[in-house]
């Protein structure tokens, strides 16, 4: 007989599933209207076979008004280091809707794109970018490109693949002119017009915007760069103290400097340029511009400012009127749209587990929820609080040792080549530091218990970890299910609206190579490690009588989170105040920890929900570590072998 508190609970359950499916609904459709500004661009995904059995995922955002007989110029987008092509659609949004055709792709060794072979790095390719040009260039199939007007835009190693990617195809018309100006040419030492032509076509690109990188803007780089050219450097950046002057000024910065005076005779170089000034000649492609956005490194492409300016460059360099200010920007409402989704998705798995706990064959797993611990006394609030702050300090300090480490436990990721053994450079940072906090965390639980809660009415029956062997394996089957049925939403809201869930640079994504789930099986066992710990922290150590759900998942939130929240303060303090991050070689680490962070916060919140469901505390973690991995292992730099 089923009693009214099970009717109830399915009805409540029900009221949140329902309400969770609605957010994805809402969040694909409106993410989908936005991106394709309304009906007016279409937008698809394609795959491009490239050499020695590579390959590029992209995604083309084409006006419909792009025609044969109305053809348009095209930019190629590429997206930074640990960056996937959707990072990247403020960018594409906003030239598509003003009437230019874009693709956007992964990076070598990032998002759905294959890895490089040894032989020949990512950057002999432009990260993809001099490939997809030259079949943009090539390619029946864009008739409705101006071949003339084809273009690259990138942000930080993205801005880097366009630098390079122009200086390479203007290395090959400069060669090519130099061939024609021997005397066995056609012309002899006269280049003819017919010579001329043909090493100009061997120039695919004709403008480029440079986002967050200045490292290569060397003499050799830019000698035979041969296009309109602007950049944008955050006025903030981390990486800024790898500049020649350390800082991230760019009026008078060598790099930028050099950017600009390689257009000019010796004599009219100058000594500093103004910020936003058009130097040069667009005819002759020659056009530089300088800027130098008031913001961090990670939140550019994330800003309105630095997307106008990107806006006007092209605008500009293709000649365009498209009848709409830079200023009009419609691209932050497809990231509030993914953001339900991403909400929606996260917030599907807590009423859909409690009905699948109501099928026969999972009912065994639930079980009431054991008593909370005894309202600690003045020395157990000591003992509590001097662990919450130790354990933040671990997770502090703990963080940049375990990064360093990365290069000698996993040597062959670190360096950029093709492996199977933990082949993820960054994540492998987050694995270390994950496994040592979750070993410390247990570790201290066992402590604490033995020198105090033993003694002040603390049991072992009070932590929800008892549970047989069969019901152990159900529950995992369980997790399998929930963890299945998220991406089974995520892979349906991408094949209809091709949209994921995400914010920013938090995401899932359902773009990324089946080679992956065999990577997953290496990285999965070792982070539940910490997983489980963060559970058996929060609801078998921090459930107390007398104390609000809401408040002792606050204090498991901040307890998961405070320590990473530490390092980004010690990082951009010390940054405001000396104009120099606190880690220097080790920036790019604590950038992750921007997306990282949100998700540890969020962690504790659901393995209590989790808890909540079946007494015991091996649900929660087993969910949550194969969406928030794989979540992790998709949107991050992986050097998985191509064969």
């Amino acid at each position: 007989m089923i009693s009214s508190n099970d009717n109830h609970s399915e009805k409540r359950s029900f009221f949140w599933l329902w309400i969770a499916l609605a957010l994805i609904l809402v969040g694909g459709c409106g993410a989908w209207l936005v991106q394709t500004d309304f009906g007016s661009v279409q937008v698809t995904g394609f795959t491009l076979p490239t050499e020695n059995s590579q390959w590029i995922k992209a995604d083309l955002f084409r006006p419909k008004t792009a025609t044969a007989e109305n053809p348009v110029p095209l930019v190629v987008v590429c997206p930074g280091f640990e960056r996937s092509k959707e990072t990247m659609t403020s960018y594409s949004i906003e030239l598509a809707r003003r009437g230019v055709a874009v693709v956007t792709i992964d990076p070598y060794n990032q998002g759905a794109s294959s890895s490089t072979t040894q032989k020949r790095s990512a950057t002999m390719e432009g990260y993809g970018v001099i490939p997809m040009a030259e079949y943009v260039y090539e390619a029946t199939n864009f008739n409705y490109v101006i071949k003339s007007h084809i273009g690259a835009a990138g942000y930080s190693a993205g801005g880097n693949a366009v630098l390079q990617s122009a200086a390479r195809f203007g290395g090959r018309q400069a060669k090519a002119l130099r061939q024609a100006e021997r005397k066995d040419s056609d012309g002899g030492k006269i280049v003819t017009e017919a010579e001329a032509e043909a090493a100009k076509a061997q120039n695919k690109i004709s403008a480029i915007f440079i986002g967050g990188y200045v490292l290569t803007l060397t003499n050799s780089t830019l000698t035979d760069l041969n296009v309109n050219a602007g950049l944008d450097y955050a006025y903030y950046d981390e990486g800024a103290f790898r500049t020649e002057k350390g800082n991230a000024h760019m009026s008078d910065a060598a790099e930028s400097l050099r950017f600009v005076n390689s257009i000019f005779n010796e004599d009219k170089k100058i000594s500093e340029l103004q910020i936003g000034k058009l130097y040069g000649d667009l005819t002759n492609r020659t056009l530089r511009v300088v800027h130098n956005t008031r913001n961090i490194h990670p939140l550019m492409p994330y800003d309105p400012r630095h997307v106008a300016k990107m806006i006007d460059f092209f605008t500009l360099a293709f000649g365009l009127t498209p009848g709409i200010p830079a200023s009009n920007q419609i691209w932050p409402w497809k990231e509030f749209f993914t953001l339900l989704s991403l909400a929606g998705g996260f917030l599907f798995l807590v009423p859909f587990t409690r009905l699948l706990l109501q099928h026969p064959f999972f009912k065994s797993l639930v079980r009431p929820v054991p008593p909370a611990l005894p309202a600690p006394q003045r020395t157990g609030k000591i003992i509590f609080w001097s662990t919450f702050a130790f354990s933040a300090l671990v997770a502090c300090f703990l963080f940049i040792p375990m990064a360093r480490a990365t290069a000698v436990l996993f040597p062959q990721a670190t360096a950029g080549v093709q492996t199977w053994f933990f082949p993820q450079r960054i994540n492998n940072a987050i694995l270390l530091w994950a496994v040592a906090n979750g070993l410390i965390g247990l570790l201290t639980f066992s402590v604490t218990w033995r020198l105090f809660g033993k003694k002040n009415g603390v049991k072992p029956e009070m932590w929800g970890l008892k549970i047989g062997f069969g019901n152990l394996i159900k529950t995992f089957i369980l997790a399998l299910v929930v963890f299945l049925s998220f991406y089974a939403l995520l892979f349906f809201s991408y094949g209809v609206f091709h949209t994921d869930f995400r914010f920013t640079f938090i995401s899932a994504t359902a773009s990324f190579p089946p080679k992956m789930l065999i990577v997953a099986l290496e990285y999965l066992p070792l982070f539940f490690i910490f997983y489980f710990a963060n559970s058996v922290r929060v609801n078998a150590g921090g459930r107390f009588e007398g104390q609000s759900e809401r408040t002792g998942m606050l204090i498991g939130a901040l307890g998961n989170s405070v320590g990473l929240m530490l390092i980004l303060a010690i990082q951009y303090v010390h940054l405001a105040a000396t104009g120099a991050v606190y880690w220097t070689q080790e920036w790019l680490y604590t950038n992750l920890l921007l997306g990282v962070t949100p998700m540890m916060f969020l962690l504790p919140i659901l393995n209590r929900l989790f808890f909540r469901l079946t007494g015991r505390n091996y649900l929660g973690p087993m969910v949550m570590c194969l969406i928030f991995i794989l979540m992790m292992l998709t949107g991050n730099v992986c050097y998985i072998p191509l064969k």
